[in-house]
Formats: structure tokens, sequence, C-alpha cells
């Protein structure tokens, strides 16, 4: 059973702002996940208002209708529920911001083949807006290989000991908050590819985005959002529901 994370291993995402660990899970627990997720989306396309389609489907893939994301699978699929409290991934991130943790907010990211399109730089702590900065850290759990081809995370390694920028969004997506193009231009952003069933762990101010899918392949993931007993979302960008918070520890 995995233990709590290295010391060299926390050293490194204080250093950077993030870090891979494969073998969360097996290659049979992703494509339980997989199937569930798609059956979940499945129900859900067929119910979406044309009012919400530009926030929820991917508009990369002209040929048909494929959700880019869907918000709190954690309350909606049981599956998900039960990888949010995956023993492994709880020590670790209490290894990361403490005990008495919570999802505060989940997401599954689709990114289909050929067409799924790129996700703008932008930090995690703007959207939430916490009261603790260093209260909340992402988990992002590939269920494919995720690579440069397919649309790997990229990240700004260091942005996490900096500030939380103001954000920008497009006058046709108010929703697609993204950092400045003058903040992004002196800031490298390195490629982190995630083995299927490993997770990538990111500090709330990372830089952080990913680039299209030119590939055959898909780039599945799930996104949970966790903060410790004493962090809350008290400035947020965006609207969160409190009430689907769920405690794993």
């Amino acid at each position: 059973m995995a233990g709590a994370l290295s010391p060299a291993q926390l050293a490194l995402f204080r250093d950077r702002g993030h870090l891979t660990v494969p073998g969360l899970l097996t290659p049979a627990e992703c494509a339980q996940l997989v199937a569930n997720i798609h059956a979940w989306g499945e129900r859900f396309l067929a119910d979406l208002p044309p009012a919400q389609r530009a926030w929820y489907v991917d508009g990369g893939v002209k040929a048909r209708d494929v959700l880019r994301k869907l918000d709190n699978p954690h309350r909606h699929v049981p599956s998900v529920q039960a990888l949010a409290a995956h023993p492994a991934l709880v020590r670790w991130v209490e290894s990361i911001i403490g005990g008495g943790l919570s999802v505060y907010f989940s997401q599954v990211f689709f990114k289909p083949p050929e067409g799924g399109g790129p996700k703008p730089a932008h930090q995690d702590n703007f959207y939430f807006g916490p009261n603790d900065r260093e209260g909340l850290v992402t988990a992002w759990v590939a269920l494919d290989d995720a690579t440069v081809d397919n649309g790997c995370l990229f990240f700004g390694e260091g942005t996490n000991r900096g500030p939380v920028h103001a954000h920008v969004a497009p006058a046709d997506e108010p929703f697609n908050l993204q950092l400045a193009a003058d903040v992004l231009a002196a800031q490298p952003m390195t490629p982190a590819p995630v083995p299927r069933g490993g997770v990538s762990f990111h500090h709330g101010n990372t830089f952080h985005q990913s680039g299209p899918n030119h590939s055959a392949h898909w780039r599945r993931a799930i996104a949970l959002h966790y903060v410790n007993a004493g962090t809350r979302f008290v400035q947020p960008a965006l609207p969160y529901d409190e009430t689907l918070r769920l405690r794993v520890s």
C-alpha cells in the first residue's frame, strides 16, 4: 500500500509547482472509469439545452457533438466518488496540504481525438479564490496516456511561488478565463506527460494549460480539486456550489 509522498517528491513539488506520480490506477480501473464517464456523458449530452452547448461541447470536433468536459463527477458517478477517496491518493494529497480533506470541485476532461481543443493558460487559484492559497491542490488523474501529441498539460515551473494574476476572457466566452498574453510572454511552459493511471498534482498558483489533440487517441482525465480542513472558496471568479463538497479524510 502506498504511503505518503517522499521528502524528495515534496521538495520537487514545492520547487516546480507540480509533480507526476505514476501507478495510481490499473488499466482495468481506468477502463471502468472511462466506461462510466462516457455513459454519464451520453445522458448529459442528450438533455443539454442549446444555450449551454458552447460551454460543454468541444468546438474543435466538427463532425459530431463531443463533450469537452463535465463538472462535478464526484457527485454524479459513484466510481469517481470512490476515486476521490482512494486511500493512496488521499495520503498523497494529505502530504501536500494536510488533513481534513474534501473535494470541493471536480471535472472530467474528454479531449477527443483529432480535434479536441486546447485549454489556455490559467491559475486554479484565480478561478477558485480560496482563503488559503496553500490549502488547495489539484490531482489530475490520467485515464489515457497523456502525451504532447494528444494534449498533455504544460506547466509554468516555479509560478506556484509567485502571485495570482488577473485573468481575461474572450468577449464571446466569458467563462474561458485565462492569463493575459503579456504575463505569459516571459514564462516558458514545460510539457508534463502522464502515463495512463498516473496522477499529476499541481499547486493552485501554478500556470498550466493543455494543447490540442492532434492524435488519433483520446486524452481523458479526471481533475479532483482538494482543499484541507481550513480552506474555502471565498472569492471565486465563477460560481461553485459548496453543498457538493465531499469530505474524504
